[in-house]
């Protein structure tokens, strides 16, 4: 019986995607694996049973990965399952920084009670509201993963003329890519040619505050912002400074702070771009999936600390398989494949890859293999954690 933590409240569409040899609590006290959404993890003690970590959303800020990764903590998240939604709330974005919805409808709550006067009213007071279509303008399109690209997509089908940037732009996500995207070599390119941008990468050390006052600077008088992504992406003093002196016209963030809240210029959504029923049910499937492969076969896809490795596992046969945890050090593999041969086990199958610092490996092998095997396994310097599936 494998046994899951669910952390926050987990959509019960993908809590059912696992069978009768799951048990999914929110109060497990030893368990296999965990799930969370939004909940931080980075003050919590993580018990030596666990396993895996499946984050029901695509950042994984609120999980400790450094601490996950030195005890051999698959940690996965659900790239894509949320882009959808994020994507519709974006492209409402773009609409509500052009057309000046939002203090349209609060002027017009004014007006109950006018009687009569309600439609001479409204006719005399519109202009004040008034603001430019999105067609036929220029967006940038900052970071071109599952979301990015399904963002630029969409402008494009508005009839907005797109440019793109990312310089780590996978093959599989550019076959998505609209043709009709031009590519920019550089980010000050799409500072100096978009009427909007709007950005989807992660918050790291390289991207933290990437919309400050110098890149703003190089920006067009009047551009629109848009930041769906992550807060920190955002200097928020500099954008604020902006909207006063008008070189930006609109600030649309899906993550409001004290600072912004309230101020002309600045549309602050409550963090609703995966909250819809359809992306919680995405995320939650996804994750389910990702955590039973790994628990079950040791197989590894979307995890964010560790390499992806997968191998098919051939029932018919009578090897166990081994799933390795370890450093990337020059010569692990053969200290490894030498241990296992002074215990007399043989290796019928192997993948191995590694992701920075760390490796993983999956054998399929045969003889007598133990716990204890894998302990004397796991006293070598270079092994993190093992484990046997049988």
């Amino acid at each position: 019986m494998y046994h899951i933590k669910c952390l926050n409240k987990i959509s019960a569409v993908g809590l059912e995607r696992f069978n009768e040899s799951y048990c999914c609590s929110d109060d497990a006290q030893n368990p296999d694996a965990i799930m969370v959404r939004s909940a931080s993890m980075h003050d919590m003690e993580l018990p030596s049973t666990l396993l895996a970590i499946a984050r029901a959303g695509a950042g994984v800020n609120n999980i400790p990965l450094d601490k996950c990764s030195e005890k051999g903590i698959a940690v996965f998240n659900t790239p894509g399952a949320n882009a959808n939604a994020v994507k519709e709330l974006v492209v409402l974005g773009l609409l509500l920084s052009s057309r000046k919805v939002i203090p349209a409808i609060g002027w017009a709550k004014t007006l109950k009670g006018k009687g009569d006067k309600v439609g001479k009213l409204v006719e005399k007071g519109k202009s004040a509201f008034a603001g430019p279509e999105i067609q036929g303008k220029t967006l940038g399109v900052i970071g071109l993963g599952a979301i990015g690209i399904l963002v630029a997509n969409a402008a494009k089908s508005l009839g907005m003329e797109v440019y793109g940037y990312d310089p780590f732009l996978s093959v599989d996500a550019a076959w998505g890519l609209s043709r009709s995207v031009k590519h920019a070599r550089t980010l000050d390119e799409i500072f100096a040619a978009c009427d909007y941008i709007t950005v989807h990468v992660p918050l790291n050390p390289d991207t933290k505050e990437m919309i400050n006052a110098e890149s703003i600077s190089k920006m067009k008088d009047g551009v629109r912002i848009l930041n769906l992504a992550r807060g920190g992406l955002v200097n928020t003093k500099d954008v604020l400074s902006a909207l006063k002196d008008g070189k930006i016209s609109s600030y649309v963030t899906d993550f409001p702070s004290d600072d912004i809240i309230g101020e002309e210029g600045v549309i602050a959504i409550p963090h609703l771009g995966a909250s819809t029923p359809e992306s919680e049910e995405n995320c939650a499937c996804m994750a389910a999936c990702e955590l039973m492969e790994y628990l079950e076969n040791g197989n590894i896809k979307n995890s964010v600390n560790m390499p992806s490795v997968s191998m098919p596992r051939d029932c018919s046969s009578c090897s166990i398989r081994m799933c390795i945890f370890h450093k990337n050090i020059p010569n692990t593999i053969s200290k490894l494949s030498g241990a296992l041969a002074n215990n007399g086990i043989n290796i019928e199958n192997m993948q191995s890859k590694s992701k920075k610092d760390y490796a993983y490996t999956i054998l399929d092998v045969t003889g007598n293999v133990t716990d204890s095997t894998a302990s004397h396994i796991e006293e070598m310097p270079e092994i993190i954690r093992v484990r046997i599936i049988k």
